[in-house]
């Protein structure tokens, strides 16, 4: 555990540098609101005099994620919605913790790159560049991987213990879409998506069928 804490100190500094990649604060922070509407940049600020030191605290990503389901993983995120003293930073965490045989799928944060480092077992992460360029590696504890903003990628765990893992994004709001889902996990009619994926209709009614599509 001691040697667990030395190391998260090292990964949060890099999530303060990506808070580089924002715009400008013309003020010094901008607690989110939780009440009103979200925007596309962000939440609006909570009255100041109602801002507390507890907005600039977030303790769960201490817990550990269920992760007894479909893919034997889970992500505990504190992005704005949890953590309102991000909104406006550019900088957001997440835990990952994935049992043996687990799996992150192939997914991606249309708003935000992510830097993941392995804190205890062994993860097979990468991504596929937009040239359709591979980029995977067997990462041990210690580890540090870069996922680029709006690039498919994924993380499994390749060890025979669990995983745990945190992430760092360039937003308070990366954003997420699962393939499998959006392909699989909606009303797309199966011929649509059988003429788009060249899979036959009896797999993509399957598919279907385990992630909770229908059509």
């Amino acid at each position: 555990m001691a040697k667990k804490m030395m190391v998260l100190p090292l990964f949060f500094a890099f999530s303060f540098l990506a808070a580089s990649l924002s715009d400008a604060l013309v003020q010094d922070f901008c607690v989110a609101d939780l009440m009103s509407a979200d925007t596309p940049s962000g939440f609006p600020c909570k009255k100041a005099s109602l801002v507390t030191e507890k907005d600039f605290v977030f303790s769960g990503l201490g817990v550990a994620g269920n992760t007894s389901n479909l893919i034997k993983a889970a992500v505990t995120p504190a992005f704005t919605a949890q953590f309102p003293g991000v909104n406006g930073l550019g900088v957001s965490l997440a835990r990952l913790d994935i049992a043996v045989g687990g799996v992150i799928p192939m997914h991606t944060h249309p708003a935000g790159s992510e830097i993941l480092l392995v804190v205890e077992g062994v993860i097979c992460a990468g991504f596929v560049s937009s040239a359709n360029t591979v980029y995977f590696k067997t990462l041990n504890k210690g580890d540090i991987m870069i996922f680029p903003q709006g690039l498919l990628h994924f993380q499994i765990n390749s060890g025979k213990t669990a995983a745990l893992g945190f992430v760092s994004f360039s937003s308070p709001n990366p954003g997420l879409q699962i393939l499998d889902f959006a392909l699989f996990g909606n009303e797309l009619p199966t011929d649509i998506v059988a003429k788009t994926t060249f899979l036959d209709p009896v797999t993509i009614k399957k598919l279907k069928g385990v992630l909770g599509g229908s059509g």
